[in-house]
């Protein structure tokens, strides 16, 4: 088949009604509750404890709360965008799945292969956070491991590391627990983000009566440009609650409970990293927050030990959330592109007791712990914004076009982006804007990557598009 402008660009045909009456495929058990934890569990974690107080000290100073907030409108402003994708579009592999109905499978590739991207490093980046917190925990009970097993080749706070053993393990055993069922796997995470939120305000508490007025001047040393730039690495902190629109073919009802959970969600996280941010930098002059462990480390100023080790156990618990929801959006991606044909078939075929595709699932997890236990963190990490970015902005602009489009564009929608077309095109260019505020090694691996996936599009995803063979059969 010859490549032509139209063969690129084939749209995939979404039977809506189809959908709603079909037996097959991942079973419909999530609830609104269930998906606004699944969103909390996903963008509470590393982020929490660990990045308030590396932008206090580099970016924003005492004012860190305003980059939280500014990051949070522009992701606030995309989660209503997925929102309404999500009622309208009730399917598997979120922003790639709605991106390919609408713009078609060429630009659907580009964008699911950078999602794919996103949800590999930033598996591996939390688990080499979760590992250093775990570490730490059993240096707590006089346990250490040997240096060459603690942390990969090249990690600046460890000398002769060559193999992150808890980092690669861990992922693996969030890999076995998602191969349990999805139910399953919701119900440990509830009961982790409970944990997590409560350890969170236990900080608040106790930190509120350590606050020192005089730790918020100068309140914003590095200007506004600090808080512009800052917001670009908070938005690190958000990624996430698109994981909760790759769960819409596992929701009861995805129309009304897929804004529900994505909105609530992304409010519930605002207020944590809002309020933990204007306690720390309260409590710890913003210059000394540069640190790995910013929470603990201001509770141990605060001659809090106790509370120090209930936050290292949070921080623990916290990133397993993330672990377990960042691995399930990247599982149920490659399952919705493999099932259109771009990706090999073993990668969306279900398991007959579960309803889990096994093998999809081992796959991700496999590579995501290889990369956790052999590169730094410093480096794993740089990929997972500049992907997440991306990602919003198409699908922010898609909504202007799902609205125009002749089939879905009357569909009926339970959520409807509000101030349409102005909010979506806005939030497409602030996602651009931010785009423009990462590293040039950022956007250097970015299209490095990008390269490699336009390699796979035209060797093998290309000739066995499902979507094309139906369309244009010869």
């Amino acid at each position: 088949m010859k490549f032509t402008r139209q063969n690129l660009f084939v749209k995939k045909q979404v039977d809506l009604e189809k959908i709603a009456n079909s037996k097959e495929g991942l079973e419909r058990n999530l609830s609104a509750f269930s998906l606004s934890m699944m969103g909390v569990g996903a963008i509470v974690g590393a982020g929490i404890f660990i990045l308030p107080g590396i932008l206090a000290a580099k970016y924003t100073g005492p004012g860190v709360m305003f980059s939280f907030l500014l990051a949070a409108v522009v992701c606030s402003m995309a989660a209503l965008c997925y929102s309404e994708f999500s009622s309208t579009i009730p399917l598997a592999g979120s922003a790639y799945t709605y991106i390919y109905s609408v713009f078609g499978e060429f630009i659907a590739w580009i964008l699911g292969w950078a999602l794919i991207s996103e949800y590999l490093f930033a598996v591996s980046s939390v688990a080499v956070s979760w590992s250093a917190y775990f570490q730490n925990i059993l240096a707590g009970f006089g346990w250490k491991l040997p240096a060459f097993l603690s942390a990969a080749i090249g990690t600046s706070s460890v000398h002769g590391g060559i193999f992150n053993l808890p980092a690669f393990l861990i992922v693996l055993v969030i890999a076995l627990l998602l191969t349990g069922g999805v139910s399953e796997s919701t119900r440990v995470n509830n009961i982790m983000v409970m944990i997590k939120i409560g350890v969170i305000l236990l900080f608040v508490v106790v930190g509120v009566f350590y606050i020192k007025p005089s730790n918020w001047h100068p309140f914003l040393p590095f200007g506004i440009n600090g808080v512009i730039s800052g917001s670009a690495v908070a938005f690190y902190a958000y990624i996430g609650f698109d994981a909760v629109s790759t769960a819409s073919e596992e929701v009861k009802n995805p129309q009304r409970d897929m804004p529900i959970g994505i909105i609530t969600s992304l409010l519930i996280t605002t207020i944590l990293y809002t309020v933990l941010s204007t306690v720390l930098t309260g409590v710890v002059h913003y210059t000394r927050l540069n640190v790995d462990d910013p929470v603990a480390f201001a509770l141990n100023l605060m001659h809090q030990n106790w509370v120090a080790g209930i936050v290292s156990v949070g921080a623990v618990v916290g990133m397993t959330t993330v672990l377990l929801v960042m691995s399930y959006g990247g599982t149920r991606l490659l399952f919705a592109i493999s099932r259109d044909g771009l990706l090999p078939k073993s990668l969306h075929k279900l398991n007959a007791k579960t309803h889990v595709p096994v093998a999809n699932t081992w796959i991700f997890g496999l590579i995501a712990a290889i990369f956790a236990a052999v590169i730094p963190l410093d480096r794993i990490a740089e990929l997972v914004n500049i992907g997440t970015l991306f990602a919003f902005a198409m699908v922010s602009i898609g909504v202007v076009f799902l609205r125009r489009d002749k089939v879905l564009g009357h569909v009926e929608k339970s959520f409807k982006v509000p101030f349409y077309p102005v909010l979506p095109i806005v939030s497409f260019l602030m996602c651009l804007y931010l785009m423009t505020r990462l590293r040039a090694f950022t956007w250097i691996a970015f299209i490095i990557w990008l390269i490699i996936g336009l390699i796979v599009y035209f060797s093998y995803s290309y000739h066995h598009s499902i979507a094309r063979e139906t369309q244009f059969k010869d």
